[in-house]
């Protein structure tokens, strides 16, 4: 007889957790396959697929990227507007209809600053509205006969007999 190594084990002690007995797989005979990595041969399969599918080859071929022209000089895409106006006349009425440059004055006129870029364009429209306005011959501010010019108070000035407020 063979000899046995002593074991301290005494078997299954208790009874098992479930009363219900394990549900039974059906046998198909034998496990399903894995499938991992490619089927045997597929190096050659490719040759024989692009001879039965000639016509496909050609209006499809993998190697082939974007047909989309390549520039090989980059150009500025930057360019000038052209002005939409065609008289001067139009062309200031739009500088005075101009939603966003009437906005700039007003915060101009209420002491808020401007950045940099809003600064340099607000100047820059308000050149060509004095450029237009000298073209249609139109003075910006009109002068009442009530206000006396620069010129007038300075000859006041100029005038004046000081004696007369000196002594008192």
């Amino acid at each position: 007889m063979a000899s046995r190594k002593k074991s301290r084990k005494v078997g299954r002690i208790g009874v098992p957790k479930s009363s219900q007995p394990r549900p039974i797989k059906p046998e198909s005979g034998s496990k399903p396959k894995k499938h991992t990595g490619k089927p045997a041969g597929s190096r050659h399969s490719v040759a024989q697929a692009r001879n039965e599918n000639r016509a496909n080859a050609d209006k499809k071929d993998p190697r082939i990227g974007s047909k989309k022209p390549v520039p090989l000089i980059v150009e500025d895409k930057k360019e000038v507007p052209k002005p939409k106006y065609f008289s001067p006349a139009q062309e200031l009425e739009a500088l005075e209809n101009d939603k966003q440059l009437n906005r700039l004055l007003d915060k101009l006129e209420q002491g808020k600053s401007l950045s940099a870029e809003q600064q340099a364009w607000v100047d820059q429209k308000m050149a060509r509205h004095r450029t237009l306005c000298d073209l249609l011959g139109i003075q910006d501010e009109p002068q009442t006969e009530d206000a006396p010019s620069e010129d007038d108070v300075f000859d006041r000035f100029d005038n004046a007999d000081l004696n007369k407020w000196k002594d008192q």
